[in-house]
């Protein structure tokens, strides 16, 4: 099996992107299921091999099962990793969960390998917007990784709903966003840095969350949704580094 490190997401901020050749399930199904194959085509896996202190990246394109060899997937390895420079892992609720990753050659699109797009500046979902976490996180709190890609339905939790006393309170900022917390569905370790996909009304698909951390009772408990890194916040930041790299 691979070793996981996190999920990771091509992107795209212009045309030609969130549309991809193999349609999604969208069933309004909570629980967590298979993904029809290749139809999240911007997930991909960042992997690493070596010692702890010379590892090597690796991000996977392409792939849907983790333990097949699978046609049109390829690994390509990493040239720079950048990291926001306000990121803190120590202190995870200042927020600023995100990093580019430069590759070391260009990705050959395909049906199999597509780009998403990313919302504008400041775009805030409505409470209980329809979004899908997708990812090969454990399946349940303590559980196995999964071999096969899964995608569930999380619906939002605007930012007055998660800041509440009894939910993540003053814990989340305006750069992040909740989805969840219904105590059935909810991101787990391995899902880190994988997308909150949703669906714009011209049918076009934007990552809106960048899967940052869940509770520490567990993967899937009532009122503590995954909270994601607000992608329409960094716009700018993606920009910069993208011109500078």
């Amino acid at each position: 099996m691979i070793p996981i490190v996190l999920a990771s997401v091509l992107i795209a901020s212009a045309l030609g992107c969130g549309t991809p050749a193999i349609e999604p399930l969208t069933s309004r199904v909570v629980n967590g299921v298979d993904a029809k194959p290749h139809s999240w085509p911007w997930q991909s896996l960042c992997s690493t091999r070596g010692t702890v202190e010379k590892l090597k990246y690796r991000v996977h394109v392409g792939k849907h099962n983790l333990v097949e060899l699978e046609a049109g997937s390829k690994a390509i390895l990493t040239d720079k990793i950048i990291v926001h420079r306000q990121w803190n892992p120590v202190l995870v609720a200042i927020g600023n969960d995100i990093a580019l990753i430069k590759l070391s050659e260009s990705v050959t699109l395909s049906d199999h390998v597509q780009l998403a797009c990313i919302p504008a500046a400041e775009t805030l979902l409505s409470n209980l917007s329809s979004c899908y976490i997708t990812g090969w996180g454990r399946l349940s709190t303590g559980g196995s990784i999964a071999d096969k890609l899964q995608q569930a339905l999380m619906p939002v939790a605007d930012h007055e709903t998660c800041t509440q006393s009894d939910w993540w309170g003053v814990a989340i900022r305006r750069s992040m966003v909740c989805a969840g917390g219904d105590g059935v569905v909810g991101g787990c370790n391995g899902d880190s840095g994988g997308p909150l996909n949703c669906q714009n009304s011209e049918g076009t698909w934007e990552v809106h969350g960048i899967a940052s951390f869940v509770s520490g009772l567990g993967c899937n408990f009532v009122k503590k949704p995954t909270v994601f890194t607000r992608v329409s916040a960094f716009n700018d930041w993606i920009d910069e580094v993208m011109m500078s790299n």
